[in-house]
């Protein structure tokens, strides 16, 4: 049984590897092709065979992070390019550990792609569960405060703010009074948008090109192209007890 300061050190390393091989043009000189170093550092602890299958998935890997960067770009009138984004962006580390821990969770790898999201997590403030599926072209404009939850489905060209939150509304028990796993968190058709600190909860489906409004509290799914937009806020007067 690896220790955790030992399999921590050992996921740095695959994940300095896995970087290395999405963006080359910005890798970190290595006696080692990324390939070996990531077998070397995943293989103790998940066996070689995860290893090497692993590997065999990076170049889908590159290829969807290559999409999130560009709809970042697109979506960021602030971006000066790849290069910003890559190095400066807290959403490009966040997704690069989810899609690795993703083809972890997909492979039935334990404990590692919860290891790896929650680190990213920990750094980024971005919470991004390994069992979630994410289609190509994802964006988090800022991201802090960004949570999706475990059976979350997300489809291709979303965007989504700071403080979103994509949730469970309730729970399914077992007859041992243990909630079920089951899915619980929304779905999120193609080119969708949510704004900021908006809570998205239960096993809702927001129809493809439809916008969330910030702050948003949405429990019920609304079809493709729908515009949601909280209450308008009402001025009042607190003078001699108006509007209290």
């Amino acid at each position: 049984m690896n220790s955790l300061k030992t399999t921590a050190k050992a996921l740095a390393e695959m994940m300095d590897a896995v970087f290395d091989t999405v963006f080359p043009d910005y890798a970190a000189p290595s006696p080692a092709a990324p390939s070996e170093r990531i077998v070397r550092a995943l293989s103790p602890l998940a066996g070689e065979e995860v290893a090497q299958a692993f590997v065999r998935s990076l170049p889908e890997i590159k290829r969807l992070l290559e999409t999130d960067v560009k709809a970042i770009e697109a979506n960021d009138p602030a971006a000066t390019g790849a290069r910003e984004i890559i190095f400066c962006y807290p959403a490009v580390k966040a997704i690069l550990y989810y899609r690795s821990a993703h083809r972890l969770w997909e492979m039935h790898v334990p404990i590692l792609p919860r290891m790896l999201t929650e680190y990213a997590h920990s750094v980024t403030g971005i919470d991004i569960h390994p069992g979630a599926a994410i289609g190509e072209y994802f964006a988090i404009d800022h991201g802090t405060g960004t949570v999706i939850g475990e059976t979350s489905v997300i489809g291709n060209h979303v965007t989504l703010y700071q403080g979103v939150t994509l949730g469970a509304r309730n729970f399914v028990y077992d007859e041992t009074g243990r909630p079920r796993n089951v899915p619980r968190h929304p779905v999120l058709e193609d080119d969708v948008t949510v704004y900021s600190n908006a809570s998205l909860l239960g096993r809702i489906t927001v129809g493809a090109g439809s916008i969330i409004g910030g702050n948003v509290w949405l429990t019920h799914s609304v079809p493709p192209h729908s515009r949601i937009v909280q209450s308008p806020s009402r001025e009042s007067f607190f003078r001699d007890g108006d509007g209290i």
